[in-house]
């Protein structure tokens, strides 16, 4: 390995001399391509052999194997050295776009690693593992609604192009009308499927965020594959499915999934090639990703679930042998808090549990599938504190041999301190609420809501076992889900 050679120490006259503002700029511009960005693209392609594809071989292009995690990875760096060519993104220039999570994490991998200033406006349903991740790349994050439309000042779009305009030498990206962006899919992408393939290829299944992964795909197989099979996977709620299949849509609906689906049609989508289109459920898209990574060991995102089950249906409606090939977008790390954590999937009505029809269905933590968060009554205030602050809650449940014999809150730990922390040895008996008032799961909802319109934890519990805790929020998420 090469040593780095080190800076050279500074003098007196050169420390006491004032910076030059440009200088950061220059050297931004002036610095050696960086070595990761040649890592993007060229990534593999494997064969689904556990699942059940009919009579076709399926194929995955490993898009989460980019740097990045992502194939929007491509994109980054392909509209970014488009626009430093073109000369709209000057040296210590500022790239702003609005995304749902992965365009921005590929362009804040190149843009922060050639010096760039990063901007971003994301949605709300992002997975809070890519907004960290944009932060540790350094990029800033304007959240926005996710429940408006195109034309709401707080759509991401609309918002991203008003901090254009208020922010010195930005440069906006703007996936959905950046011929860069198609253009990536085109010039790499594609070759590289037609290469990995052999040059025996039947069908493509994609789906659409910008449209730019599709568009490009469509272009470089028009000239290499006529009467290649271009799928559609659409998320159940976008308006794309519709639209291929009659040339007209309605309002959209809502989605989970991140990072495909639309309520418009994205001005660079090229839709006219497509010969299928599935509309895919959250629900099935969700369990598709957990089967695949389950099966195959591949951990995937949301809308590699999506994708996938299109292409399995498209495989198994097929009556003779075909060659299909789809992609896994980005890497499923990014979704361990949402696709691959029951706990949220249930919340969001994405995983079906028994139903007991009585006051056990509002628990979402139940203790007979182990997902209770609880201490003794031995372990140590610091243990329990150590506890909720890992599980995001206020009060924990205190059992003996699976018991309730007590109820430990925030105010119980705070009057036990004293502001003496050496009180964190203390055991949790020492401090736990003794006197409990549980309901049985027989009880009526009005109990129910009584005991939390008093401003407590309902401990659903009975003489035999402790079932879990109900918050309000676990009652209204009971209601919305109910509604929905």
């Amino acid at each position: 390995m090469t040593a780095i050679p080190s800076a050279p120490a500074s003098t007196s006259a050169t420390a006491d001399r004032p910076a030059d503002p440009s200088s950061s700029r220059r050297s931004a511009a002036d610095a050696p391509r960086p070595a990761v960005l040649d890592l993007i693209g060229n990534t593999p392609l494997v064969p689904v052999r556990r699942l059940d594809t009919g009579p076709c071989e399926l194929f995955l292009k490993l898009e989460s194997q980019n740097p990045g995690g992502s194939i929007k990875d491509r994109i980054g760096l392909s509209m970014i050295e488009a626009a430093e060519r073109d000369g709209l993104l000057p040296p210590g220039g500022t790239v702003v776009e609005a995304t749902a999570g992965n365009t921005g994490l590929g362009l804040a991998l190149v843009a922060r690693a050639k010096g760039y200033r990063v901007v971003l406006v994301v949605p709300d349903k992002m997975s809070a593992e890519k907004v960290l991740q944009l932060k540790a790349l350094g990029a800033e994050v304007h959240m926005t609604r996710s429940d408006v439309g195109k034309g709401h000042p707080d759509y991401y779009q609309d918002r991203a192009a008003r901090l254009v305009q208020d922010i010195p030498g930005a440069w906006y990206a703007d996936q959905f009308n950046n011929p860069a962006n198609p253009l990536a899919h085109e010039t790499t992408t594609g070759p590289e499927i037609w290469q990995q393939t052999g040059h025996r290829i039947d069908a493509l299944v994609c789906g659409v965020g910008s449209g730019g992964t599709l568009t490009g795909l469509s272009r470089f197989f028009a000239k290499v594959r006529p009467g290649l099979d271009l799928v559609l996977a659409d998320p159940e709620g976008s308006v794309l499915k519709d639209y291929v299949e009659t040339g007209h849509y309605g309002e959209a609906g809502a989605w989970a999934v991140e990072g495909i689906g639309e309520d418009f049609i994205p001005p660079i989508a090229d839709l006219s090639g497509v010969r299928h289109a599935y509309a895919v459920s959250d629900t099935e898209s969700f369990a598709t990703a957990r089967e695949l990574y389950r099966a195959e060991g591949i951990l995937a995102g949301s809308s590699s679930g999506t994708l996938l089950a299109a292409a399995l249906r498209y495989c198994r409606a097929q009556t003779t042998p075909r060659r299909v090939v789809t992609f896994v977008c980005d890497t499923g790390t990014r979704y361990l808090s949402k696709v691959y954590n029951d706990h949220w999937m249930f919340d969001q009505g994405l995983l079906q549990r028994a139903h007991q029809g009585d006051l056990r269905d509002l628990v979402s933590r139940r203790a007979e599938d182990g997902a209770v968060v609880s201490v003794s009554p031995e372990d140590t205030l610091a243990t329990a504190f150590s506890r909720m602050r890992q599980a995001d809650v206020s009060q924990l449940p205190v059992l003996r041999q699976g018991r309730l014999v007590g109820l430990l809150d925030e105010s119980d730990l705070l009057a036990q301190m004293h502001m003496d922390a050496r009180h964190f040895k203390d055991p949790v008996e020492s401090a736990m609420s003794h006197d409990v008032h549980t309901l049985p799961p027989g009880a009526p909802l009005a109990s129910l809501i009584e005991q939390l319109r008093r401003g407590l934890v309902a401990v659903i519990a009975d003489d035999q076992r402790f079932y879990g805790l109900v918050t309000r929020f676990d009652l209204l998420n009971h209601l919305r889900k109910g509604l929905s």
